[in-house]
């Protein structure tokens, strides 16, 4: 009994002891987990997962740094020249040898390219004009330009611009030149200069480019050894292949221009930095300008500043006038092309923003990059252009620039059917006893309605380089248009002038501020 008592009390205190200490070990549960945790950690299916993520994570970092030094390698790779290039390699063909791709890019300014406002390709055949098709003529899509321009001769010709590689054969065979036989002047712009002004001048380019104005355009292109269109040695050092300023209108213009914003001495190919340097080179012939004096000399009126009321201002000083009005006697001034003096009046110019950026936009050619010399419309290729800086996508893009578009036509209709209605009235007032005080005064008027429109209309953008100056500039030319047609009727200049309210806003918010800000914030 003694035995078994003792065997039943053991196996007793036995069960209690396990049924003390089962509860604390499974009230443990997070501790067995740790121990299988540290026990996979230190097993071998972890270490081969361990191996291959770092073969991995080593592959990618040294793919990387192969392409980083690949890509290192090709912009410091040594250029071997095919060509010699100097200052008489006046051909670009030279040129193509060296830089194949951009000329390739440069031949496809031949090229018709679709866009809305571009006016379409057209047949053509005249008697001695090479051309067999020419871009559609704007006076007749538009016939209120010819009344506007009579007796003028763009009021004869006025189509719709190609590209580059037209820039000579357009101007050698427009009517303008058949009617009025314009000055060698015009072919500063129309032909490759440096060539033309090495021949002129005996090598000497400043004397060669004051004596185009002596000439007859016919004379100056009937020589085909300068007669060839802008090319590579216009815009790039053959040497250095740096872009460079090789017009000497542009070099006195934009010294005056920086002068009038307080930068004296401004000397564009040594001062001008490498941004400003991509809308310079083409701000050499996109611009407005007259000719000045009897060797009617290519000058940019940027005395007083780039904004249309400081140019107005300067053409009234000087007491130039391009044409006398056919039907209403007035003085008259005709614009020109001026897109680089509107953009500069523009939120892109204000944020450094050129020309090459958005007409010669990058591209990817293999591994390299470069700008694309097939100078076009943006619209071409959004995504390369605009999309560099705005991520919109789904044509958001493009649908704002649609709608600037319509916006600057309709404003720009409006004001050219009030100035319609002056050079009627005026055409008939001349006969119908309105005192001569009364018609001086119109004419003025419509001298200034004129220019203003004008300018807007021969800027080739449409309303979108600037789009809220040119909605400014329509509303004067349409103010312009209203008083003079007032003025008919024995409303004197006194009567017709601002209101002090008007007077003071302009003093307040002045007009030339916007663009002296602007070509500050491109760079000087």
């Amino acid at each position: 009994m003694d035995t078994a008592d003792q065997s039943s009390e053991g196996l007793a205190a036995e069960v209690e002891r396990d049924s003390a200490t089962s509860p604390a070990r499974d009230a443990r549960p997070g501790e067995r987990a740790a121990r299988h945790k540290r026990s996979f950690f230190r097993g071998p299916v972890f270490m081969v997962l361990l191996m291959a993520v770092v073969a991995g994570a080593t592959f990618v970092v040294t793919m990387l740094l192969m392409s980083i030094n690949n890509h290192q390698a090709e912009g410091s790779r040594a250029f071997y020249n095919v060509a010699q290039l100097d200052e008489t390699s006046y051909d670009p063909a030279v040129w193509g040898q060296n830089y194949p791709v951009q000329y390739a890019d440069y031949k496809k300014t031949a090229e018709f390219t679709p866009a809305e406002h571009a006016g379409k390709m057209v047949p053509h055949s005249v008697e001695g004009d090479p051309r067999t098709e020419v871009k559609s003529q704007k006076l007749e899509e538009d016939p209120r330009l010819v009344k506007m321009w009579s007796g003028y001769a763009f009021a004869v010709d006025y189509r719709h611009a190609r590209g580059h590689a037209y820039t000579t054969v357009d101007q050698q065979y427009t009517l303008r030149n058949a009617k009025d036989q314009q000055p060698g002047t015009c072919a500063n712009c129309h032909v490759s200069a440096p060539a033309l002004y090495d021949k002129l001048g005996n090598g000497d380019r400043e004397a060669g480019f004051e004596a185009t104005g002596t000439m007859k355009l016919s004379q100056v292109l009937a020589d085909e050894s300068v007669s060839h269109p802008v090319a590579c040695i216009d815009c790039h050092d053959p040497k250095t292949m740096a872009l460079r300023v090789t017009r000497p209108s542009f070099m006195r213009g934009i010294k005056a221009l920086k002068a009038s914003q307080g930068v004296s001495d401004f000397e564009v190919n040594k001062d001008a930095t490498p941004q400003e340097m991509r809308t310079y080179v083409c701000a050499q012939c996109h611009v407005e300008y007259y000719f000045k004096g009897e060797n009617k000399v290519l000058t940019f009126p940027w005395d007083k500043g780039i904004d249309i009321d400081n140019i107005y201002s300067y053409y009234q000083e000087q007491g130039f006038t391009d044409w006398t009005h056919e039907k209403t006697g007035a003085p008259m001034l005709k614009a020109q092309h001026p897109e680089f003096d509107i953009w500069s009046n523009s939120v892109h110019a204000a944020n450094g923003v050129g020309c090459a950026d958005c007409h010669m936009n990058y591209k990817r050619v293999g591994s390299g990059k470069v700008s694309n010399h097939h100078v076009t419309t943006p619209m071409k290729d959004v995504n390369a252009s605009c999309g560099t800086c705005h991520k919109t996508g789904d044509g958001v893009i493009e649908k704002r620039v649609r709608t600037i578009q319509a916006n600057f036509i309709s404003s720009r209709d409006r004001a050219f059917d009030t100035l319609v209605g002056l050079i009627s009235d005026l055409e008939a007032a001349k006969s119908d006893g309105t005192s001569p005080e009364q018609i001086a005064l119109a004419q003025q008027y419509q001298r200034k309605a004129s220019f203003y429109l004008d300018y807007v209309y021969s800027e080739n953008s449409y309303g979108f380089h600037a789009p809220d100056y040119e909605q400014r500039i329509i509303n004067q030319a349409e103010h312009a248009a209203q008083n003079g047609r007032l003025a008919l009727t024995g409303k004197t200049a006194e009567e017709l002038k601002d209101s002090d309210v008007s007077t003071a806003n302009a003093e307040h918010y002045p007009s030339d501020k916007a663009a002296s800000g602007a070509s500050r914030g491109s760079g000087h």
